[in-house]
């Protein structure tokens, strides 16, 4: 068992030590400092309530024990149920300590770029990206999250070939970071006359929402093009010039946005995708470095590898990193994804902890 008591004395201290730079006075001079001490004191809290909880807990199951031992039948049988109780107590805070215990991504209070693209499948596979799309915005509506169309692509049967989207909220990104990668979706399409069970792709891409102060883009690295939007729209389509394509030539990036009537909104949003992608591209390069050998062992997690399953016959849904099922396939779909989402994220967690284990081991 980790050392759970000593991980939570060491929070205490630290939380100790930011309350007291907190409460001095100069540190109101420093602005960006006194907000990196208040974030830091923040995030300790979710760990200081639930140490504090599990050390309550510990103790319970204590005193219940010591008790077992009483003559009185009747306070054997009460001890009984509040050992009973303790324990299922203990248990559950363990599990959040662990989570709570793996390093934070500091990239996890950012807003998102969503992106899905229609993969294998044809016209299914642009309606299973419809469906993806309807789905992550409904969750995205039930947490307070504000979505803001960047790029929509639609299909002739009615799918999303492509759309890019903005999620800007609480800890947007980190909520959806591991959405990141192939969906796979298994059902008879709409179109099927004999019934038989299609399998079709969408890709999904979460990036964390760049600043213009994370990504130094060069404007002389840029190539914009301006062109005339098409598709459904309103007066603007296919009669003015408002649709921008911007190539980062450096990288050969290209981004195309033509959802506003104005050039200036286009490009601005193309820009905001931009700086995301290139900021994604340098924070996947930095991964890469520190961690070959671990990636190679557990696997990339890049976009060319199959991440979920969505079974429409038996309404189960899988997620293959994490080795975990859910059988309310239809109930994920209306955007209650807390239960996998939360399910994905603990597992991932808790195969972080054992591959470190493994690590400091040998």
């Amino acid at each position: 068992m980790a050392d759970w008591t000593e991980q939570i004395r060491r929070a205490e201290a630290r939380s100790e030590e930011l309350g007291n730079r907190l409460a001095d006075p100069a540190l109101a001079k420093q602005p960006s400092e006194l907000a990196s001490v208040g974030k830091e004191l923040a995030d300790l809290r979710p760990l200081l309530e639930a140490g504090r909880a599990w050390l309550s807990a510990v103790q319970g199951v204590d005193d219940a024990k010591e008790m077992l031992g009483e003559d009185d039948a009747e306070l054997r049988e009460l001890a009984e149920v509040e050992l009973s109780e303790q324990e299922a107590l203990r248990d559950e805070l363990e599990a959040e300590i662990r989570v709570l215990l793996v390093p934070k991504d500091p990239n996890d209070a950012r807003d998102a770029i969503l992106e899905l693209r229609a993969g294998t499948g044809g016209d299914e596979a642009a309606l299973f990206a419809a469906d993806l799309f309807r789905m992550y915005a409904r969750y995205s509506e039930g947490r307070g999250w504000k979505i803001e169309p960047i790029s929509v692509s639609e299909s002739a049967g009615g799918g999303l070939k492509e759309t890019i989207v903005s999620v800007s909220g609480k800890g947007v990104y980190g909520r959806l970071k591991q959405e990141k990668g192939v969906h796979r979706v298994q059902r008879v399409p709409a179109t099927e006359s004999q019934g038989r069970i299609h399998t079709s792709t969408v890709t999904v891409a979460i990036m964390p929402e760049a600043e213009e102060v994370d990504v130094d883009v060069n404007p002389a690295d840029l190539r914009v093009d301006v062109f005339r939007a098409s598709g459904p729209g309103g007066q603007s389509v296919n009669t003015t010039d408002s649709a921008v394509r911007i190539t980062h030539e450096p990288t050969g990036l290209v981004v195309i946005c033509q959802d506003e009537k104005s050039q200036h909104k286009n490009k601005a949003k193309a820009m905001k995708v931009l700086r995301s992608r290139l900021l994604e591209a340098e924070l996947d390069r930095q991964q890469s470095e520190r961690a070959t050998e671990r990636r190679a062992q557990v696997g990339s997690g890049d976009r060319s590898e199959k991440i979920r399953t969505y079974n429409f016959p038996q309404n189960r849904v899988t997620d293959h990193r994490a080795s975990f099922t859910l059988h309310k396939l239809e109930s994920c779909m209306e955007g209650n994804l807390d239960e996998l989402i939360d399910g994905v994220h603990g597992a991932l967690a808790e195969q972080a902890e054992a591959a470190l284990d493994a690590e400091i081991e040998s």
